[in-house]
């Protein structure tokens, strides 16, 4: 969830915004290399009970309790790309990007939250808004989960009741048969770690236990809808299939071994979550360890993080095909004392402390500052721990709150974030093969509303035709897109 904050004007601005050329990486990216754009479909589409759409777990929240958005708006309506899906889709073949990364919202296909009632309607809709990209040569890169769970499904547990891989899988099973002919990359689960660490958007949730027994929920459902393409899809469609996961880079506030330890072990903890059990099999050590020695100081008979079958393991294991990541900041992580033992916590689990310098320009968005450096040293980091994967950047962007076309700092942000990008590409020889920019209009941004504004275009909520405008930053990112190169001469 994204907190909002008053935007800051750092004395740092003036010199963010007008980022050195000369300091940017001048070798253009590989020919193959995929740049695109991202949205999901609860910030953008609207149309929430249009057309045999039925209620999910966003619409429940948001759109019923105005009270928890800081500007008291709703996605009801939202960027209307429901019926604007062909604006959209223009916009994009302007900016001349590769692919478009947008999701399905389950309930506008599956009424029910089961498969058995297809909404034709939801259907159509996708299947236009997939010709129209594949008419203007736009790959899309589908993710079946974006947070938008069916509040059907909710009601009977969501995550917690045990059928939740079940429902997944056969949710998945409907949609590669119905679009997976045009879709070559599939995205299963958008971010499970700030769901987990959350917990359902309703019913109760009790941190430290319920945040890895439903990690565990997530990377079965993972795995099970993994299995369905790999057995039932793969041979025919020849697509591949990855979970998205999210986080920062873990910087060690300083060189002493004890804050070395203490980055690494958020990053384990963080990224680790989710992606060891993909690539290894199992829970991080570090995990295991300190959650089971404060299990048992709290009390509890044995670990709270749930010990994996060697079923489970061996189901898991192996079902990611690519690297999917979210990421836009950077911490400075201290080693700090044991925390006390009280009721479960999974941050006192992790047991470090965690922080950003106020000197680093910060967004309109609390947690997100400007900090390029950290996405090389991220992506550096996923190589040598996971046997350097194919990456795709799924996710990363710059949020302002003002109206302002001319968004210089969210232009510098791209130029510095891609520069490092292409550093580790070229420096660190890591297998980036794609980048999405958050977003490709600004949206209703969760419990910020329409108060952070991360879009490369311009949507006027105030007026009923949600009139699109293109920033200056988004003609930055056409020439990008269109010359890979990001300075004026590259090269080769």
């Amino acid at each position: 969830m994204l907190r909002f904050y008053r935007f800051i004007f750092c004395a740092t601005l003036l010199s963010i915004g007008s980022a050195d050329d000369a300091k940017l990486n001048n070798k253009k990216f590989p020919k193959n290399f995929l740049f695109g754009a991202s949205t999901s479909a609860f910030q953008i589409e609207g149309a929430w009970n249009l057309d045999g759409k039925t209620e999910s777990t966003c619409d429940k929240t948001f759109n019923k309790q105005p009270s928890i958005v800081i500007d008291g708006s709703d996605a009801t309506v939202a960027c209307d790309s429901y019926h604007k899906y062909k604006e959209d889709v223009a916009i994009l073949r302007e900016l001349g990007v590769d692919h478009y990364r947008f999701s399905l919202a389950w309930t506008r296909i599956l009424p029910t939250g089961y498969a058995n009632e297809i909404n034709e309607a939801g259907v159509k809709y996708y299947k236009n808004l997939i010709r129209e990209l594949k008419i203007n040569q736009i790959q899309p890169i589908v993710t079946l989960y974006h947070y938008d769970l069916p509040q059907s499904l909710q009601d009977k547990g969501g995550f917690s009741n045990p059928l939740f891989p079940e429902w997944f899988a056969n949710y998945s099973r409907v949609c590669f048969e119905l679009f997976g002919d045009d879709v070559s990359y599939w995205l299963t689960i958008n971010e499970p770690y700030p769901i987990c660490s959350m917990g359902s958007l309703s019913g109760p949730f009790v941190e430290g236990i319920d945040t890895y027994i439903c990690a565990l929920r997530y990377l079965t459902a993972h795995a099970a809808i993994w299995h369905v393409y790999d057995t039932e899809f793969r041979s025919k469609q020849k697509g591949r299939v990855a979970m998205v996961l999210n986080g920062e880079w873990a910087e060690p506030a300083s060189n002493t071994t004890d804050d070395i330890t203490a980055a690494e072990t958020r990053m384990q903890f963080m990224w680790g979550i989710f992606a060891h059990p993909l690539y290894y099999g199992d829970w991080p050590e570090i995990m295991k360890t300190r959650i089971a020695m404060r299990s048992k100081l709290e009390g509890f008979n044995q670990s709270r993080l749930p010990e994996m079958t060697q079923e489970e393991i061996n189901y898991i294991k192996g079902t990611n095909d690519f690297f999917a990541l979210n990421s836009y900041t950077t911490v400075l992580v201290k080693a700090i004392q044991e925390p006390e033992i009280s009721s479960p916590n999974s941050t006192k689990d992790i047991g470090v402390f965690a922080y950003q310098r106020d000197d680093w320009l910060s967004s309109s968005a609390s947690w997100l500052k400007f900090v390029p450096w950290g996405m090389r040293k991220l992506l550096k980091w996923i190589k040598d721990e996971y046997y350097n994967p194919n990456i795709i950047i799924t996710e990363n962007g710059w949020a302002d709150s003002t109206d302002q076309l001319d968004d210089k700092v969210r232009e510098s942000y791209i130029k510095e974030y891609l520069s490092n990008i292409r550093d580790a590409m070229d420096e660190d020889e890591v297998n980036v093969m794609a980048y999405s920019v958050w977003s490709l209009m600004d949206n209703f941004e969760w419990v910020s509303g329409y108060t952070a504004k991360f879009g490369i275009t311009y949507v006027d909520f105030n007026s009923p035709n949600r009139t699109r405008t293109r920033k200056n930053s988004s003609y930055y990112y056409e020439k990008v897109c269109k010359t890979h190169c990001l300075v004026e001469k590259c090269e080769d």
